[in-house]
């Protein structure tokens, strides 16, 4: 049995239907509730620009956050200097090693 739900999100005044899984759906609400606010405090601070202005001004905004986030949660710069540490410590106790010998 699928576990779907029809909804309808609306984006700056705009219906849009959606098929989505329902565990998906708070988080899909809650996203068109945050692009709205964010285009209302467009609409408030520019009066003389468009609903399609403000959109692309919010999706600009929040893809910049997300990248942001995306840059922090970059394990592999570390996962590189943790494999040099390793080595490193594999080189001296090697050497440590032989000189015992």
């Amino acid at each position: 049995m699928e576990d779907k739900l029809s909804i309808r999100v609306n984006i700056a005044d705009r219906y849009y239907p959606l098929r989505i899984d329902r565990n998906d759906e708070e988080r899909i609400r809650l996203a068109a509730k945050l692009i709205n606010e964010k285009v209302l405090q467009y609409k408030q601070r520019y009066s003389d620009k468009d609903v399609q202005d403000f959109l692309a001004m919010a999706t600009l905004q929040y893809v910049i956050k997300l990248l942001e986030l995306e840059n922090r949660h970059d394990v592999d710069p570390f996962i590189e200097m943790v494999r040099d540490l390793n080595e490193q410590l594999d080189n001296v106790l090697a050497e440590r090693t032989d000189k015992v010998l």
